[in-house]
């Protein structure tokens, strides 16, 4: 068993009503995503701009989230012999590019 059975479980489990989460518990989690944010009930009733500005304080918090992803990941004891993190950093690191890419296309979203 593994997380893809657990994720596979949890999605089967979950409750067509929404989700479990609170609106800001999903902004400090670092959910940016505005089709997810939507949702929330109380993101449908936001002005435009303070949609935004909660989409900026997501995208700061999963950069953060990763940039201590990044620092676990690198401070593991014997590194060097253990190849599958490099693996891990990779992936990390893809996700930053995935976070880059996205805060570009939210602010020219949301500049309009």
């Amino acid at each position: 068993m593994g997380i893809e059975d657990d994720i596979e479980r949890a999605k089967s489990s979950s409750s067509p009503a929404g989700p479990k989460i609170t609106f800001r518990q999903a902004i400090a989690m670092g959910e940016y995503d505005p089709k997810y944010l939507a949702t929330f009930a109380e993101w449908l009733e936001l002005p435009r701009h303070t949609q935004f500005q909660y989409i900026r304080e997501a995208l700061e918090n999963r950069r953060s989230h990763l940039m201590t992803q990044w620092a676990e990941i690198s401070n593991f004891l014997n590194f060097s012999k253990k190849p599958e993190l490099k693996e891990g950093l990779k992936n990390i690191e893809e996700q930053w590019k995935k976070l880059d890419d996205d805060r570009e296309k939210l602010y020219l979203e949301y500049s309009k």
